[in-house]
């Protein structure tokens, strides 16, 4: 009799994962393109100190060079670009002029504003993080520079990639212009994960599939979402780009209504959307597109927006992305509410007490007045912003990555001739990090070579040793921090993500019911539908992610996000119902005692989850 292996604890098999995925090319040539030339210009002109901070721009920018279009990519990476050269200006102006303690309460303050607003989304986040490491280096490394010079280094440095971003084409590049292969790849990706649920109907696997369909929507949205890279010239080319992804929501409509229904479908219900990838792709017509059975409404509606892409796709016209306007409410919320507050209040903690502890060592006669006791405060912001993963996995992978680094860094510094060779191996670094950053660990191994080899070609002595130790002491502060008592209930990003994906779903479900109500539905009550529909799909996907994240702390965190995975389960059921519903009343303009059954359920099992959770969530009403 064989016995199986105990599962390994969520902290621990999160520290373990990995992203995999094919190596981003592009990304990789940018990197050995950025840092080290960035550094070699600085040191042939003479101004080595500042080519260290505009290689650390690039570094931290190219940690934000992921995969996506390159109108997405200027605000991804320049936003943050924006904070890190504002920090630097804080940290080296307050760095000058204030004492330990001052400096100390400063820090803490900008913590807890860069806390906060990093519960906004992904690139705040990225902005926080940039903003709180360019402060603490501008207030601890030892230049001769004015504040202003650094901070424009640092802005250069991070322009450089963004210019590379821009400007370098895609290998293999064959669809005609190169500058929106990004947003070529994303639209493509979405006709076949529809196609992929299609095929998946009616099996385990489609509740799978339905969440890939809304990832990648998610990300060709956001691919679309940013400026124009010419406002005249390509013109042509986006619009058609617009109407290919707005072709694409009725299609996932229907898939969706299909999965809900669970009747398999033919082989010959994917051969359409499949196709219509290839098209997106290869910027080519459609062809010829097999229809599927119009034996069910769903399938009737994915004929019928089949050929509707078709037409689509010949003229290039119609459509937009169906993002619904932001209130400008909407980030002040996200600050300033549950998660914003709790956010804001652990990295204000962390940040200010590794400031304080790194000033006391600092100025102790002991440790020596040479130390670079920045490191400790960096370390400790990439350590305790929760959205970058569970708490214990951070710093289990943060130290083991320092270590590792550390060790392969001191054996490169033994025999590589200076300045030259740290300078070759700043660049093989930075082409290492989009490769490096599927795991946090080997991120963190990579960065420790590349900042020591920055430090080395700035003049200052080999520092693995007190890389190691900053970097233990900075994860021995988050965990201890990390674990006080909070004011308030923890839990809050959860339960914010959760709150919004609540309202997004009753916003949803109102408008469909309405249509019923009304007995119609024109051309822009459908728009309005997918706009909130796609709204609804985001902020589930977006709970998700926080609840597993939330879900692989210790368990003395990880109980305060109990039960919100029930509820954005049973969200997500009444979402693919509802879509069902619009189906359904687009097709014979009611809806079926199934569907009126099903919402009744759901929201009674809604109801019935938010009370055990304890999350104050608005009841849901079935009107019509």
């Amino acid at each position: 009799m064989t016995r199986s292996l105990p599962a390994l604890p969520p902290w621990l098999a999160h520290a373990l994962r990995a992203q995999r995925g094919p190596v981003p090319w592009s990304a990789v040539v940018r990197g050995a393109l950025c840092a080290g030339p960035v550094l070699l210009g600085a040191v042939l002109l003479d101004r080595t100190s500042l080519g260290v901070v505009a290689a650390i721009a690039a570094m931290l920018a190219g940690i934000n060079d992921r995969p996506g279009s390159r109108r997405a990519s200027i605000k991804r990476l320049g936003v943050p670009a924006l904070a890190g050269g504002a920090g630097m200006l804080v940290g080296t102006y307050t760095g000058d002029h204030l004492g330990p303690v001052a400096l100390t309460l400063i820090l803490t303050a900008v913590g807890l504003l860069a806390g906060g607003v990093s519960a906004i989304g992904p690139v705040a986040s990225a902005a926080g993080t940039q903003l709180l490491v360019a402060s603490a280096i501008g207030a601890g490394m030892p230049q001769p520079e004015a504040g202003w010079q650094r901070a424009l280094a640092f802005l250069v440095g991070a322009g450089w990639l963004i210019g590379l971003r821009l400007a370098l084409p895609t290998p293999r590049s064959a669809a005609g212009d190169f500058r929106f292969d990004g947003e070529r790849a994303a639209v493509a990706a979405v006709y076949d994960a529809v196609a992929a649920l299609l095929d998946a109907v009616g099996s385990d696997t489609a509740t799978a599939r339905r969440a890939a369909l809304t990832g990648a929507l998610d990300h060709a949205q956001d691919a679309l979402a940013g400026p124009r890279l010419r406002r005249y010239a390509s013109s042509a080319t986006e619009r058609r780009l617009h109407a290919q992804y707005a072709a694409a929501l009725p299609l996932a409509e229907a898939a969706t209504a299909l999965a809900w229904a669970g009747d398999a479908v033919t082989a010959r219900a994917s051969e359409g959307p499949r196709r219509l990838a290839a098209a997106v792709r290869g910027n080519t017509p459609t062809g010829p597109l097999p229809a599927p059975h119009r034996s069910a409404p769903a399938l009737r509606a994915l004929d019928d927006a089949l050929l509707h892409a078709a037409h689509a796709f010949d003229r290039g016209e119609g459509g937009d992305l169906h993002t619904r306007p932001r209130s400008t409410t909407a980030p002040l919320r996200a600050v300033f509410g549950a998660g914003g507050r709790e956010y804001g209040l652990r990295v204000a903690l962390c940040f200010g007490a590794a400031v304080g502890v790194a000033q006391y060592l600092h100025h102790a006669r002991w440790y020596g007045q040479h130390a670079h006791w920045y490191w400790l405060p960096a370390t400790a912001v990439f350590l305790v912003k929760p959205d970058l993963g569970p708490l214990v996995s951070r710093v289990l992978c943060r130290a083991a990555g320092t270590i590792l680094g550390a060790l392969v860094f001191a054996g490169f510094a033994a025999v590589l001739p200076r300045p030259e060779g740290l300078i070759a191996l700043v660049a093989v670094s930075g082409a290492l990090i989009p490769v490096a950053t599927r795991h946090f660990a080997a991120q963190t191994a990579v960065v420790t070579v590349l900042i020591l080899a920055l430090v080395m070609v700035g003049g200052e002595p080999q520092a693995s040793l007190s890389r190691i130790g900053e970097t233990l002491l900075a994860c021995a502060i988050v965990l201890v921090v990390g674990h006080l008592p909070m004011p308030g209930q923890r839990g809050g990003g959860v339960r914010s993500r959760v709150a919004a994906a609540h309202r997004a779903a009753h916003a949803y479900l109102t408008h469909v019911l309405e249509e019923a109500v009304e007995g119609s539905a024109d051309a822009d009550a459908r728009a309005v539908r997918w706009t909130l529909r796609r709204e609804a799909y985001r902020t589930l996907s977006q709970a998700r992610a926080a609840i597993t994240l939330a879900g692989a702390e210790l368990p003395s965190l990880a109980r305060h996000s109990a039960g919100a995975d029930d509820v954005v389960h049973t969200l997500e059921r009444l979402v693919d119902a509802t879509t069902a519903c619009a189906v359904q009343f687009d097709d014979s303009g009611r809806l079926s005692p199934r569907h009126t059954e099903q919402l009744t359920s759901l929201l009674d099992d809604l109801a019935q989850e938010r009370e055990r959770s304890g999350l104050r969530l608005p009841q849901l009403p079935l009107a019509g």
